[in-house]
């Protein structure tokens, strides 16, 4: 039995979890508007698109929305290529790491950031990141990010790991959406049917117009997956908590290869050192799920 084979996806599954708020800080901390303002990017939509796929090159939006899969072609094509004649992709990326590096230093603490717990968990990361690079077939997000060169700092070390980890989770996920027939309006809708997000965030925040988003819940009833509830928001069917179920469990399984590296200790002391870490961002109140209520 190999390495690979040996650790179970849910172990997989929950240390992925456990980096992954460290990951999304890029995309929500406040530093990310002045660094992509200070390059010229308008930095809400054009500075998502741009920064997430500046490791691809000066890719056209065709590529993309291929790539990050579930977001509306028009939506991409309002910021991309545009984005690449404001600022080359070399700058982007630059302000991305920017964004990270100023961002966790001031929620986390100097002492954090210098702490050996952090450096113990951006080394354990960083072998679980580079195992997975040993498997980038059919994962072209994830392989142009692993292709670019690691920080030094330990607090950056872990950043850019988790990156690695959440693209390569992430391009399994597309695969296996593909490979089951679920295109990309049917995933959004059955992952708000099943409670993922709010069907109203999704089709915004994806792009999508309300015709577009309607087709999509008629095809997912028309597949069976869904039903529309008494107030028209879709409901998953049995059928469509068997597939979601599915989509998860292949979706863990092909990120084994990555975390089998670490072993099931490895996972484990994974998720205790982040813990602390994942706490203090999420009090930070940027996150989805985690930001105050406006009264």
């Amino acid at each position: 039995m190999t390495r690979a084979t040996a650790l179970s996806p849910d172990l997989a599954r929950a240390a992925w979890a456990a980096v992954e708020p460290i990951h999304l800080v890029v995309y929500f901390a406040p530093e990310a508007a002045e660094q992509y303002t200070g390059i010229g990017l308008e930095p809400v939509g054009m500075g998502y698109f741009a920064s997430r796929s500046a490791p691809l090159g000066p890719a056209g939006p065709q590529t993309v929305a291929a790539t990050f899969y579930n977001f509306s072609p028009a939506l991409v094509s309002s910021v991309i290529p545009h984005a690449w004649s404001v600022a080359a992709p070399e700058s982007v990326l630059k302000a991305r790491h920017a964004v990270a590096d100023t961002a966790l230093r001031r929620i986390l603490g100097a002492e954090t950031v210098g702490s050996a717990g952090l450096r113990e968990a951006a080394d354990l990361a960083r072998t679980a990141a580079l195992a997975a690079a040993e498997h980038p077939q059919g994962r072209p997000l994830f392989a142009a990010h692993a292709a670019l060169d690691w920080p030094e700092e330990p607090h950056n070390v872990l950043w850019h790991a988790a990156t690695l980890l959440r693209e390569f989770r992430g391009d399994g996920h597309v695969a296996t959406l593909l490979t089951s027939g679920v295109g990309p309006l049917e995933a959004l809708v059955t992952y708000a049917a099943a409670g993922g997000a709010r069907a109203s965030t999704l089709r915004r925040t994806r792009g999508w117009s309300d015709e577009e988003w309607e087709a999509g819940v008629a095809s997912a009833v028309e597949q069976g997956w869904v039903a529309t509830g008494e107030d028209g928001a879709p409901v998953l069917t049995d059928a469509g908590r068997t597939l979601r179920s599915e989509l998860e469990g292949r979706t863990d399984t092909l990120s084994v290869p990555a975390f089998a590296a670490i072993g099931e200790d490895g996972c484990r002391r994974l998720a205790e050192l982040t813990a602390p870490l994942v706490t203090t961002i999420r009090a930070e109140g940027i996150l989805p799920g985690t930001r105050p209520r406006r009264s």
